[in-house]
This record gives C-alpha cells, structure tokens and sequence, in this order.
C-alpha cells in the first residue's frame, strides 16, 4: 500500500488524528482539552486497526506544531518526535493557523481567511492567508497579539476575508468593530484531516524528528527536545 501517511493535533481543544492510505482517509477527533495526552495514541491505534495496516506501513508524519494551547502543543510535538525517532519517519511540521484556512477551503472553498486562535487574556494567535492556484500564501505571518494592537493594523479590513478560529469566536467585535470581516459560523479548531492535505502538497516540505520544533510565535518561550537528541 502507496502513500500512507499520519496526522496528528493536539495544540487546542481538539485531539485529531488522520490517516491516509491510497485514497482512503480515516479520522478520529474528540474534545478533550485535559486527555490528549491519552486520546491520542489510543485513536492512531483506531485509524490503523480500521484500515487494517501496521504501523510500519506509514511513510510519514503530519505534527501540528502550533501555535495553541502550550501544554497541547507540547504533548503533540513530543509524541510527534517519540513516534518518528523509534519508526525512523520523516515528519512535516503544520501550523494550526494554516489548517483552519484549509478547513474553510474544504468546507466553504474560502481563498482569503484570518484564523485567530483563542489565547486568553485578550490575545489571539492569528494569521492571514490568501489561496492562489492550490497554494497558501502568508498574507500576515503567524503572531501573537493583544487585541488592542490588531484594532491599529489594517490589514484586518482589507478586502473580503472570512474570519475562522476560536479567536473570533471569543473577541470577534473587539477584532472587526465595524464588522468587515465575515465569520465562518462552524470552522473553530485546526482538523488533521486538513493538516494532512497541506503536507501532500508537492510543495510541502518534511524534516528529521530532530528538527521538529513547537511554532509557540512567543519569544521568551524554549523548547527542550528529546534526551540526548
């Protein structure tokens, strides 16, 4: 069997994992913010037993690697790394922001998205992305920022987007007060079955287990890898 590969998230509410063999998907997904670290081997066990495969037929990993909740992003780019170092897997890096305009691409063919991740305290993580051909171009990279920085940035208002992620969801008016952006009612929390499309592209790029690093976008944040790695 051709082309299989696995997808994980576990950087917010959602715990999601996808697995695509041939032209087969299968996924699994729950919310539970507290038992990611739980839920999520017991569903890449789910994918593969309903497809019937071994673990040694997959090819290659898909991490959510961020931004997101610290814990979540923690506990997916560690099982990430542990699931890659012991199969000897090439693994591709997605960011969650980039799956939620993935999401309203799939669901609602969106080509210009803002996702804002919810990230308390009146911040968000947030990015704009614009589709050309098949391909996401970073309108505004991934940043962390406080809503009152985003009320002086323009580029929240210019042209047409749609607004996707738990970020609108919690601070939407505080975001767009004069409502320029339409919010996509049903598109919250990054799916690995959409992390999974953007590491097929052919323009995706995967790296060794050692690289793989959380995408925090906080500055006085580190990341300590594996023991001895």
């Amino acid at each position: 069997m051709s082309n299989v590969v696995l997808a994980l998230d576990t950087c917010t509410e959602l715990c999601s994992v996808a697995l695509q063999a041939g032209d087969r998907l299968v996924t699994r997904e729950t919310l539970a913010p507290r038992e990611h670290s739980q839920k999520v081997l017991g569903f890449i066990d789910e994918v593969l037993a309903e497809m019937d495969i071994a673990f040694d037929a997959i090819e290659r990993l898909v991490v959510g690697h961020g931004p997101g909740s610290f814990t979540g992003v923690r506990i997916g780019v560690s099982i990430g790394q542990g699931l890659a170092f012991s199969h000897t897997l090439p693994v591709t890096p997605i960011c969650t922001l980039e799956a939620l305009a993935e999401q309203a691409w799939r669901r609602y063919q969106a080509t210009d998205v803002i996702a804002a991740i919810d990230a308390r305290m009146n911040e968000v993580y947030i990015a704009r992305y614009q589709r050309r051909d098949d391909t996401w171009i970073e309108i505004q990279a991934p940043q962390m920022a406080a809503l009152e920085q985003l009320n002086e940035e323009r580029w929240l208002a210019d042209g047409q987007p749609v607004g996707v992620g738990t970020g609108w969801q919690a601070y939407g008016p505080q975001l767009d007060a004069e409502q320029r952006v339409s919010i996509l009612p049903d598109v919250w929390l990054p799916e690995a079955r959409d992390m999974l499309s953007l590491a097929l592209h052919p323009q995706a790029k995967s790296i060794q287990a050692a690289e793989l690093e959380p995408l925090y976008v906080r500055n006085e944040v580190t990341w300590k890898k594996l023991p001895g790695r």
